[in-house]
């Protein structure tokens, strides 16, 4: 999970009531495509070229003028997320493809990774999207069948997670910790797009909003390996982890999925291994990131693969790369498991900052091809 993420506003939320929070700006559109919007973000100013374009296929142009890492989002009205991109370094430029229907929505800035963001209202005009390759229709299909899957396994795993917390089993919790968490890493951006979700189960310590209170996964994964104790509270949050999860996985199957979507979200997967599992901060505790680091490139692979018979007519030459880089990361992967069907790797404070180094790189390698992902799905 990210360290910070967006508190949720309410669905009936009026656009006058968020304009007069945004603090962004209008700026004239630097091009003539009228399905490029120009995103400039600074320290304290969301600038976009244009607030109405036509429904369909959008490009943000993002760069980011400040001196601090940022994220730029879409958003419906509700705070749920059409898509985003993550750690946008100052002085520097992202290009995020997205599709969007005919509605109101909200483009945020978030300068330091911090708080809601500084947003502008924005709003796609039209009701007419250009007809999608078939294929494409049967990617998306298959990718809800699958996030739906994962959360479906995930429930018996968490609950045998939880029930060793409540019968205060200290060893048979850790045991069944990082196998609990799996599903979710695998497909975290559909459980993140909810914004409602992921901040109950997923949340870190240091990602915590004002008067947030510590729950989920990680509040319980610091009872067990630091605190050394199980109690009352954590039995309790042990109960509200399952109630959480029983939602995300009734939810999961009405989320909105669109070809771009899963292209942005496994992109997103390798910005989650690049900024928690590669640091050692997602699982401080428990030394169990090599878990969630597969997870995420399993999901992020999970995408890629439905999507690429597309691709692979508009790009050949991305999906060959693409497939050279997942190849490597894998194999770079499996040097930490003793048996490659099994999620039984090497605790990471085992790994020496050389090789956490080398990971590092592998990832990179793979997530530069895999922002062109989404362009590449779209490309005539």
């Amino acid at each position: 999970m990210r360290a910070v993420r967006f508190s949720a506003l309410t669905a009936v939320a009026t656009a006058a009531a968020l304009a007069a929070v945004t603090g962004c700006t209008e700026k004239g559109s630097s091009g003539s495509d009228d399905r490029v919007i120009d995103v400039t973000a600074t320290d304290d100013k969301c600038e976009v070229s244009k607030k109405e374009f036509p429904a369909g296929h959008i490009e943000l142009a993002i760069e980011n003028k400040g001196s601090k890492v940022t994220e730029v989002y879409v958003l419906f009205p509700d705070d749920r997320i059409v898509t985003e991109r993550e750690n946008i370094g100052p002085g520097t430029k992202q290009k995020v493809t997205a599709e969007v229907k005919a509605g109101d929505y909200t483009i945020a800035c978030k300068p330091g990774m911090k708080g809601d963001g500084i947003r502008q209202n924005v709003k796609a005009t039209g009701g007419t999207v250009a007809k999608r390759d078939p294929r494409l229709d049967k990617a998306v299909a298959s990718y809800r069948a699958y996030v739906q899957a994962q959360a479906d396994e995930t429930l018996p795993l968490a609950e045998t997670f939880a029930k060793a917390v409540k019968d205060g089993d200290i060893e048979a919790a850790k045991k069944a910790y990082a196998p609990s968490r799996i599903g979710w890493e695998r497909t975290e951006p559909v459980a993140e797009s909810f914004g409602d979700i992921d901040p109950k189960v997923d949340v870190r310590a240091d990602g915590l909003e004002d008067g947030q209170k510590f729950t989920g996964w990680h509040r319980l994964e610091k009872a067990l390996w630091e605190d050394k104790k199980i109690g009352a509270e954590e039995k309790t949050l042990a109960d509200q982890l399952i109630a959480d999860l029983k939602d995300w996985q009734e939810r999961v199957g009405k989320a909105d999925i669109t070809p771009t979507s899963m292209a942005n979200g496994a992109k997103e997967l390798l910005d989650e291994v690049a900024t928690g599992k590669v640091t050692g901060e997602e699982e401080r505790y428990s030394h169990t990131d090599l878990v969630d680091f597969k997870a995420n490139v399993e999901g992020a692979e999970k995408s890629y693969e439905l999507l690429k018979p597309v691709a692979k007519e508009n790009d050949a030459a991305l999906v060959t790369e693409l497939d050279k880089q997942f190849s490597a990361l894998n194999t770079r992967l499996d040097k930490y498991r003793p048996n490659t069907s099994s999620y039984d790797f090497t605790s990471y404070d085992k790994v020496s900052k050389a090789e956490q180094k080398e990971l590092s790189d592998a990832v990179n390698a793979l997530a530069e091809p895999l922002s062109k992902l989404a362009a590449a799905v779209v490309a005539k």
